[in-house]
């Protein structure tokens, strides 16, 4: 039995990345994938958006909710701070 592969397309550049981040960013309510598309300036593949927000889900900047994407990404000086003096178990 074959197993289906699942190739990637096309690869979201940075300029692509930076863009829905913003989108997420600027949104009041959670966007769901369509409208983070309709936000966008220019054309993005679904696929191409679909890895670009698993990026950055794993990357703790955004979150699935049910009610579509959220941003959540905080860069605190107290947080960095405490990771720099914490210790290392």
């Amino acid at each position: 039995m074959k197993q289906l592969q699942s190739t990637i397309v096309h690869y979201p550049t940075l300029k692509t990345i930076l863009a829905i981040e913003d989108a997420i960013k600027r949104a009041n309510s959670p966007l769901s994938r369509n409208q983070i598309l309709a936000k966008l300036p220019t054309k993005v593949m679904r696929s191409t958006l679909n890895l670009a927000l698993e990026y950055m889900e794993k990357r703790g900047m955004v979150l699935e909710t049910k009610r579509g994407f959220i941003w959540t990404f905080n860069p605190s000086k107290k947080l960095e701070k405490a990771e720099l003096e914490g210790l290392e178990m």
